[in-house]
């Protein structure tokens, strides 16, 4: 049997809200390196890739050993579909000959990665063929969803999830309830056509057999706060902290 091929591909856009964020210096290196170095550190990869439509993006992901795929510009706006991307990314990737069994996305934004976890999601899929993806989750209960409330246009709240029965205002006596990541995906390729019209949503892409991969949190970098937060978190595990 051959061995499965395993790939990388580390996705950023240029065109953020928060100005070069995949770039921006973290502890003296730039926020891309920590999942980046991830990728790269982790046994199970066979080869790394960077989507992006930003030239320093693709520049500095670069210096790490990512192979350089421009990104449409169409599949790099606010509204563009992650999917969209990597879709074109594994078509890149079939003109040069290589066609991952497993593709492993790592967001470039997201530093809680560490490249025991890649290795462990991956071991997991290769372990079992029906597995459609592999996603690092967190428990959450403080953003249980009978907890959430949508805005009305009066100004008022109401319920965003509906129950039928009593919901204790206890987080502790909730089901507990769990969030991806968004640090990294282990995606099933030969699973994702079926994954993109039946999966669960909304990430529909990752099929309906998606096993979980906890972790104890996640910190997608999306403003300045987030940046502060992430040097708190590269501090502790450099320290030998559990995360």
């Amino acid at each position: 049997m051959n061995k499965p091929c395993v790939v990388g591909l580390l996705t950023g856009r240029g065109n953020n809200t928060l100005k070069d964020k995949n770039i921006l210096d973290l502890l003296g290196k730039p926020v891309l390196f920590y999942p980046a170095n991830a990728g790269k550190q982790a046994r199970s990869i066979n080869r790394l890739f960077v989507s992006s439509d930003d030239p320093a993006i693709l520049n500095a992901a670069a210096q790490y050993g990512y192979e350089a795929i421009i990104r449409p510009t169409e599949l790099a706006t606010p509204t563009a579909q992650h999917i969209d991307a990597i879709w074109h990314a594994l078509s890149v990737m079939d003109e040069r000959g290589v066609n991952p069994d497993v593709l492993v996305v790592i967001l470039a934004n997201n530093i809680t990665i560490q490249s025991e976890w890649i290795d462990d999601c991956i071991q997991l899929m290769l372990d079992d063929s029906t597995l459609s993806a592999v996603v690092p989750v967190y428990m959450d209960s403080d953003h249980h969803p009978f907890r959430a409330k949508r805005l009305l246009p009066n100004g008022k709240l109401d319920v965003f999830v509906q129950s039928d029965g009593h919901i204790s205002t206890n987080r502790q006596d909730l089901e507990p309830s769990f969030f991806l990541c968004h640090n990294f995906w282990v995606l099933n390729v030969h699973m994702l056509n079926d994954a993109s019209k039946s999966g669960q949503p909304p990430w529909t892409f990752m099929g309906n057999d998606v096993k979980a991969y906890r972790v104890h949190g996640s910190i997608d970098i999306h403003d300045e706060f987030d940046l502060r937060v992430a040097a708190q978190w590269l501090h502790h595990t450099r320290e030998g902290g559990k995360v």
